[in-house]
């Protein structure tokens, strides 16, 4: 028998991170997707159970200000897309700029020295991934996906998703029918 799972992938982390948190006995308070505030500075001991146990779920405790900053970009946008109660007509940059206390233009400057590419890349990226993910669900019409993940259309959604994979999404949706249909069979 095989099941198909859909889960939020943040709920996921915070949920582990504050279990591991919880047994080392910390006083903390989570902010965001990946940043954690400590009302005391945990003794190296302690940084390095931390470390060991949140290594467990392929989670790393990150040094440089630049690649946590980048991490927090990525979040940040990954939350912005699947966060329904934002409006979504809110322009983006600025959205990112408030939450993350920069100008979009170090922002962006760090992101693309960091991953050679730009936000507004990942942006696009995330998003087509996200929309995969709710193709493969085959919950949601095209029209409910485009709406969903902020397109102006489902003509624009395609148009991207194309680019992006070399598919339209229709085309997708067949492989994705038809490879779960194999799967059954065998079964």
């Amino acid at each position: 028998m095989r099941i198909y799972l859909k889960f939020d992938f943040n709920t996921i982390c915070k949920t582990v991170i504050q279990e591991q948190l919880n047994t080392l006995g910390m006083d903390y308070t989570i902010h965001g997707v990946g940043e954690v505030e400590f009302r005391r500075q945990p003794t190296q001991e302690e940084e390095q159970r931390m470390e060991d146990m949140l290594g467990n779920y392929g989670i790393e405790i990150m040094d440089d200000h630049q690649i946590a900053l980048v991490q927090r970009v990525k979040d940040t946008v990954t939350e912005w897309i699947l966060d329904e109660e934002l409006p979504k007509r809110y322009n983006f940059s600025t959205y990112l700029s408030d939450k993350l206390n920069y100008t979009y233009t170090y922002l962006s400057s760090i992101f693309s020295e960091a991953t050679y590419s730009s936000i507004e890349n990942f942006v696009i990226l995330k998003k087509i991934d996200i929309a995969k993910n709710l193709i493969s669900q085959n919950n949601l019409t095209l029209t409910e996906i485009a709406y969903k993940l902020n397109y102006s259309s489902v003509a624009h959604l395609s148009a991207q998703f194309k680019k992006t994979t070399g598919l339209t999404p229709s085309s997708f949706q067949k492989i994705i029918k038809k490879r779960k249909e194999r799967s059954l069979t065998k079964e």
